[in-house]
């Protein structure tokens, strides 16, 4: 196949840059100049000049940086000890105790940050000591934890699907509405593991929580309606098609501003902290996407996409058969590489593929986010693992083991939106869409 020279010699000069430590960001944009110089006439420096620009000037992926500096707020404010208190009375009922504030919590936080590091870090903060004092089990508590932090992958605002979104040139707003229910459903299924876990192993619980009135529930919740109101801005005036995606983050934006201005938590140091860190946070990632849309370019050129939809095609596989192809393929990728990384690296083969195949793309999006948050807890590069490391000393190898049962409810996750694609497709399909999508 004439084909498999530039898939030889991409590879080649992509896992030499990766390897010797190079960002990723400048490893891919090293590869398509390579491929740029190698394969076609067009000068490769206009040519980059060109795509970073336009990729850098998009009005859609002016809501990365805003979720992101929305996240920052909000985690350098009181709203993890805050939260915790106000989950801890309606969760404590429940079979398997305060083990679900690590579910409930990953799931409110995700709504209004979009980054799993975030979530993860926020929780952990809240939860870890709590649960230890109480005698929960260590690999309960990080295992759940682990797998839970990744909602924040799946739950809008999710830095993932904005980077999806801008890579296919798809709307914003209808992946944020995609990754609702299915994120839902997944947190249902870590809350049915835990659930499993209290009738399995009964040993292992630790002594019930004090009773408590309703009226002291009651009260306790008020530490949740900061938070709560700000996730009903964010992800309502989408809903609602009040606002698109950006609008929607300026106003997140401005909603953890004012909650940490009545929390008395926003400095001018925290100020400051929180910009420096999304600043920090959205260059990387902007880096990586001007890196994997110039390498998209370059392999246009080449004609190896078309290429290689078209072998797809003659093969006649059948869109499930595809979809667990890719799932294996994800798995293995993300062993190595970190989502937005996975997902920006492969667009431009496996866009082509999907659109052969009928593969509804938002649907893809979703799917794909559920299979890279897989990679956030698989080794060896696994980075929610090294964020638990650091929180809690223990090895790498311990904390991957906790997550193994959390890995496999996310294979589960992806054999049920293959069965119903209707988790993803029905909000988009049936919600009014802002101005522009």
């Amino acid at each position: 196949m004439e084909q498999m020279i530039p898939i030889a010699i991409f590879l080649f000069v992509l896992f030499l840059l990766l390897g010797s430590g190079v960002w990723v960001g400048l490893a891919l944009m090293g590869v398509a100049y390579v491929g740029m110089e190698l394969f076609t006439s067009r000068p490769a420096g206009d040519a980059m000049i060109t795509k970073v620009w336009a990729s850098s000037s998009s009005w859609t992926l002016t809501a990365l940086p805003l979720f992101i500096w929305m996240g920052e707020i909000l985690y350098r404010t009181r709203l993890s000890e805050d939260m915790f208190r106000g989950l801890a009375p309606w969760m404590r009922w429940l079979p398997g105790g305060l083990l679900h504030t690590n579910i409930a919590g990953c799931t409110i936080f995700a709504a209004v940050s979009g980054s799993s590091a975030a979530t993860l870090t926020t929780v952990g903060k809240m939860s870890i000591p709590e649960l230890r004092q109480r005698g929960y089990p260590e690999y309960m508590i990080i295992g759940t934890l682990a797998g839970a932090a990744t909602l924040g992958l799946m739950i809008p605002p999710s830095l993932t699907l904005i980077v999806y979104g801008v890579s296919i040139n798809e709307s914003i707003t209808k992946l944020f509405l995609a990754g609702v229910i299915p994120g839902l459903v997944l947190a249902g299924l870590f809350m049915t593991y835990i659930i499993g876990w209290h009738y399995l192993r009964p040993g292992e619980r630790p002594k019930p929580e004090p009773s408590m009135s309703f009226a002291r529930m009651i009260k306790d919740s008020r530490f949740l309606a900061p938070v709560m109101a700000l996730v009903f801005i964010v992800i309502g005036s989408m809903y609602f098609g009040w606002a698109t995606a950006t609008e929607a983050a300026a106003v997140g934006v401005i909603g953890a501003l004012a909650l940490a201005l009545v929390q008395r938590s926003l400095t001018r140091e925290t100020f400051f902290a929180s910009l420096r860190g999304a600043t920090r946070t959205s260059a990387m990632i902007a880096l990586i996407l001007m890196g994997a849309l110039f390498l998209s370019l370059s392999m246009g050129f080449t004609g190896l996409p078309r290429a290689l939809a078209g072998w797809i095609d003659s093969m006649d596989l059948s869109p499930i058969v595809l979809i667990a192809a890719l799932t294996v393929f994800y798995i293995i990728l993300g062993m190595f590489l970190d989502g937005i990384s996975s997902v920006v690296l492969t667009m431009a083969i496996v866009e082509p593929m999907i659109r052969q195949a009928g593969i509804d793309v938002i649907w893809f999006g979703v799917f794909v986010v559920v299979v890279v948050e897989m990679a956030q807890v698989t080794p060896p590069i696994g980075f929610n693992l090294f964020v638990l490391q650091g929180m809690t000393k223990h090895e790498i190898s311990y904390i991957a083991r906790t997550a193994i049962p959390m890995v496999g409810l996310m294979v589960l996750m992806v054999v049920i939106l293959v069965i119903w694609p209707e988790l993803a497709t029905w909000l988009p399909d049936n919600v009014r869409q802002g101005p522009r999508g």
